[in-house]
């Protein structure tokens, strides 16, 4: 059972590193060279399952596997079943694919007016500006661009791309991906933003990346002082379970606000990882003890060899259901189908409404089950 939702409880320290100097284990390029990136490393570690053999076997020809040290103590080796496990240990289910799944199961391929910029929303685009992640997360929607392991061989190209939102004035909301953009230098980065603050149009800069929860090292004072100097520069991270809520993540995240960076949280819904309520509601509560804002809740894409993770949207909408009125607003992230195709996000909620267009009103539903009436 998880701990309550008390710092005292949250995991913190070095684990099976506990030997490493300090100076390396604080050191974020010690953590991304020293990952976990071999069937041997892991299997020297833990004991891999008949599945997980079986997908490490594939793996070199889908998605890459790569773990960093730090992120690899959370998994509970004793167990087979442990949500941070699943969500880095391939299994051989990834090899299945499944009807309606894809390579690109959202169509950025075909919004992307220059390589590595997805223009599909009116006024904003999504900038990829690298295909390297610290870790590689066995759900991922972009696996054919990230890691390389399928040879696509994708090549952001930054210029291109930076000229193409300077001609476009409809241009105001630019999120930089990838991969992930916390693996830039610091410099690039500071390039980069610096780039887009000069364009006139452009009023909404956002950073999405999960290396706080990979690589929380990474969060440093020099990095913090490039996104307050170009701010404000807003920032999904990217967590999933409550157990990632660690003491090193705390600090990253408190490192990031006080530089004025405003962070929402992008949960991904998995079975097996965080397809329970209380679960759900203990990380919503960590993440808002951290300054982190839950934002989105994402039905898991349908990526090919993903079946195994997914969860019925009829549950999702069950979750929510079972948050909204049972904890703090703030802790409720908005449910939403990133639509097959391209067709952008799509929010799933419970039904609240009974009627709508009734001569008595608006006749309403609370979470409780209660009914009223909202006289218009």
């Amino acid at each position: 059972m998880e701990p309550r939702d008390n710092r005292q409880n949250w995991f913190r320290g070095q684990g099976l590193w506990a030997d490493t100097p300090d100076a390396d284990w604080q050191n974020w390029v010690w953590q991304y060279k020293n990952r976990l990136v071999t069937e041997e490393q892991f299997a020297a570690r833990m004991r891999l399952t008949d599945a997980e053999r079986a997908g490490f076997a594939q793996a070199g020809g889908r998605l890459s596997v790569a773990v960093t040290p730090y992120f690899f103590n959370l998994i509970n080796r004793d167990d087979p079943e442990c949500p941070i496990r699943r969500q880095v240990i391939p299994v051989g289910a990834e090899s299945v694919a499944s009807p309606g799944e894809s390579a690109d199961p959202v169509g950025e391929e075909g919004t992307m007016p220059v390589e590595g910029l997805v223009h599909r929303y009116p006024d904003r685009v999504l900038f990829l500006v690298t295909n390297q992640c610290a870790a590689y997360c066995r759900y991922c929607t972009r696996g054919r661009l990230v890691s390389n392991a399928r040879e696509y061989n994708f090549q952001p190209r930054h210029e291109a791309a930076l000229d193409y939102i300077a001609a476009h004035s409809e241009v105001r909301d630019v999120l930089l991906s990838g991969g992930d953009p916390l693996l830039l230098t610091d410099a690039k980065l500071d390039y980069l933003l610096g780039r887009l603050r000069a364009i006139p149009h452009v009023e909404f800069v956002r950073i999405g990346s999960r290396i706080p929860d990979f690589m929380p090292q990474r969060v440093t004072p020099a990095l913090c002082e490039v996104l307050r100097r170009h701010g404000p520069v807003w920032m999904s991270i990217h967590v999933n379970h409550p157990r990632e809520c660690t003491e090193e993540l705390f600090q990253a995240t408190e490192r990031l606000s006080l530089a004025g960076v405003p962070l929402g949280n992008q949960s991904v819904l998995l079975r097996g990882v965080n397809d329970d309520a209380e679960t759900l509601k203990s990380l919503g509560h960590r993440l808002l003890m951290m300054r982190v804002r839950p934002y989105y809740l994402y039905a898991c894409d349908q990526i090919t060899g993903s079946a195994h993770l997914r969860v019925p949207v009829k549950r999702g909408i069950e979750l929510i259901r079972s948050l909204r009125g049972f904890t703090t607003g703030y802790a409720v992230p908005q449910f939403v189908i990133d639509a097959p195709g391209g067709g952008g996000k799509v929010p799933v909620n419970p039904e609240y409404v009974e009627t709508l267009d009734g001569a008595e009103g608006v006749v309403l539903r609370n979470y409780k089950g209660e009914l009223s009436v909202y006289r218009e």
